[in-house]
């Protein structure tokens, strides 16, 4: 191991609130209860939609929802609603799902997924409006989204029901519709015009709206009417905001992400945190000074999608490696963000990495340098930092340090030493 040149580092704690909603199954149903009364069906194909994020326990409020419309008789069928992701293939985003935990033996429903989308308008600004097929003939669907700031903009609306009926249910065609016009008339006007033409011609019955708390706990689930969207999702936004933790310390030198991906952000990282967007530019308030961010690997639910390698300023060989080029190429054709695939200058080992970030940083003092390191852009409860940001740390009632100062270490290889490391990529210690 080689630990010469490198400065200490303190393994530390947050305190998150550990906001948690404890019965998943019994809220979605008292929810598409009251927002659906009555309804029955008699054997009508219900879809139910969901997307690709790492959504915490997912598979449960999919499996509730699926419960709901059978006991109303209805014949539900999940089907993926992500827009190009999954290599905009129907048997990519099929793939995403089962990486998520979302198949037919963990939620009681078969997945359709096709990429065949119908025409079904124009908004008052010309876009076409395309949307599935499956979605355009089924009796009814039921949207199941998270509500969080997005990462491409910022706006009262983010990710959510709204941008999961104008983008989602686009399929690949829509998406990039919907992309391409963003560009000329901005997010909000888009997702806002779609998305009502979608409710008034589909037969969207309620949309899920979950919201996770500080520590990527699913902490509430709002069910919405389709008439109730635009005016809810601000609300819950502000919420998912506020319950969103940000990095440890305003002032970085090198930022450390042990692992980046679409499950753990539409950008890989979550540019609201690290306060880099999609283009590359400063995005955000508040957002801490990052001379370089270094991501190390990428999270196998990405199936190989590693948009958001571009935001990095160093990046693994490991990580290039395991880039799907086409999946990866057409996340960001789709989204029309072509700085989120830019394969950044990467070497073999953690120790070359570090070396190239800490010069990028124009760091003149190695063991001075103030490095953070995390899991990823999720969590944010355990993370490691150097000793030149200790004060910082001191000064928060939040955050403790767990135990004493240890070396920054590498094994043979050059790669950081896991177990010195206190956590894994993986998430261990997380």
């Amino acid at each position: 191991m080689n630990t010469g040149g490198w400065p200490s580092q303190l393994l530390v704690e947050r305190s998150l609130d550990p906001i948690v909603l404890e019965d998943v199954g019994g809220a979605v149903d008292a929810g598409l209860t009251g927002a659906l009364g009555d309804l029955r069906w008699a054997g009508d194909r219900i879809a139910v939609a969901a997307g690709s994020r790492g959504i915490d326990r997912i598979p449960e409020v999919v499996a509730a929802v699926v419960r709901f419309v059978r006991a109303r008789g209805g014949a539900p069928f999940v089907m993926p609603a992500m827009g190009s992701h999954g290599g905009a293939t129907g048997e990519g985003q099929a793939a995403v799902l089962r990486a998520l935990g979302v198949e037919e033996s963990t939620v009681g429903a078969p997945v359709v997924s096709s990429v065949e989308v119908v025409e079904v308008g124009a908004t008052d600004d010309g876009l076409r409006v395309l949307a599935a097929r499956d979605a355009v003939q089924a009796a009814g669907i039921i949207l199941v989204n998270r509500i969080k700031p997005h990462t491409d903009f910022t706006s009262p609306i983010g990710s959510g029901l709204l941008k999961m009926a104008a983008i989602g249910l686009g399929k690949v065609e829509g998406a990039f519709a919907c992309h391409r016009a963003a560009s000329r008339l901005g997010h909000e006007r888009v997702i806002r015009a779609v998305a009502r033409w979608q409710i008034e011609r589909l037969r969207i019955l309620a949309g899920v709206a979950l919201v996770e708390g500080p520590r990527h706990v699913l902490a509430r689930c709002a069910v919405l009417r389709p008439c109730d969207f635009e005016a809810r999702e601000p609300e819950l936004l502000a919420q998912a905001r506020a319950w969103m933790p940000g990095l440890p310390v305003p002032d970085i030198d090198v930022l450390v992400v042990d692992e980046i991906g679409k499950n753990i952000s539409g950008a890989g990282m979550d540019t609201n945190v690290i306060g880099r967007g999609v283009d590359g530019l400063a995005f955000g308030e508040g957002a801490p000074r990052i001379g370089a961010i270094y991501a190390r690997s990428l999270s196998p639910e990405s199936k190989g999608n590693a948009i958001g390698l571009g935001l990095a300023d160093v990046v693994s060989a490991r990580l290039v490696r395991g880039m799907d080029a086409r999946a990866t190429f057409m996340n960001a054709l789709s989204a029309l963000t072509p700085s989120t695939v830019r394969v950044p200058m990467h070497f073999e080992s953690d120790r070359e990495c570090l070396e190239a970030a800490i010069r990028l940083a124009r760091v003149d003092d190695r063991l001075q340098a103030r490095i953070v390191r995390i899991p990823n852009t999720l969590c944010m409860d355990r993370f490691l930092v150097s000793a030149a940001c200790g004060p910082d740390v001191a000064a928060r009632t939040d955050m403790r340090v767990l135990g004493p100062p240890r070396p920054l270490t590498f094994d043979d290889t050059g790669n950081l030493d896991g177990g010195s490391a206190g956590f894994l990529v993986s998430g261990e210690g997380h």
